[in-house]
């Protein structure tokens, strides 16, 4: 189904079929078991991929899956700050319950943006591969996905808000890497893509929570930050992901 669906999903899954998790990430008592959990096995394969010690050296450099003919490598990250510094800046409850394991708790609210990137994408991920199986999704094991695609993308934003704002030294570093600034884009539009993709399915793959962390992402001062540090102008219409 991937291989006629969505493709970069096969090549992805294949790329993984040895890891000795993969067994612990999917249901095989069902087809449509199998289905829904492969939100989780696509999440937690791309960490996999991305993390493993041969691309990824930690607060270095990331890579990241990002599809079949596609994968970003060594990308610079320069360290960075603790993500719980964007706290301040979610003022409303829509992602509350991520907010507590990603940013207040006191591991993962130390990772930078290392962490930032590898959540997102794996999030990324973790979307499509529901989408595409949706009408055999039964249960509730995927009900999260686009809001867990949205909330990080929100995460992404504001960390880059933060750095201008508050690490000026740090934000004219990364903002001088030409391939961390093509993967934010890329990030961005991949994102939004998915979302507007996976909008029918709501109930199933999403609360409707994720429209309105997504409503937020596209605020002013968000695409504004998206737009400095990329170089490029994303599309306010139906077609949110393409730039001008």
């Amino acid at each position: 189904m991937y291989k006629r669906r969505w493709p970069s999903g096969e090549k992805l899954a294949i790329a993984q079929a040895n890891d000795q998790y993969w067994k612990q990430f999917v249901n095989t008592r069902s087809f449509e078991g199998f289905a829904e959990s492969m939100m989780v096995a696509i999440h937690e394969e791309t960490h996999m991929w991305d993390l493993d010690p041969s691309r990824t050296r930690w607060d270095v450099h990331i890579a990241a899956w990002i599809n079949a003919s596609q994968q970003a490598s060594a990308v610079p990250l320069h360290g960075g700050f603790p993500r719980k510094e964007i706290l301040p800046l979610i003022t409303d409850k829509l992602s509350d319950s991520m907010d507590g394991i990603y940013l207040r708790d006191s591991q993962q609210g130390s990772y930078k943006l290392q962490g930032v990137l590898a959540e997102q994408n794996a999030g990324l991920t973790g979307l499509p591969a529901v989408t595409v199986v949706q009408e055999y999704i039964k249960g509730v094991g995927a009900s999260n996905a686009r809001d867990i695609a949205a909330t990080n993308l929100r995460y992404l934003l504001l960390y880059l808000r933060v750095a201008k704002d508050k690490h000026p030294d740090y934000w004219a570093k990364i903002k001088n890497e030409p391939k961390l600034r093509e993967l934010v884009l890329t990030q961005f539009l991949r994102t939004a893509y998915w979302l507007d993709k996976s909008a029918p399915f709501t109930g199933k793959l999403g609360s409707p929570d994720a429209d309105k962390i997504t409503q937020s992402n596209y605020s002013p001062a968000n695409l504004a930050i998206l737009e400095e540090f990329t170089g490029a102008t994303v599309r306010r219409d139906t077609d949110k992901h393409c730039t001008t």
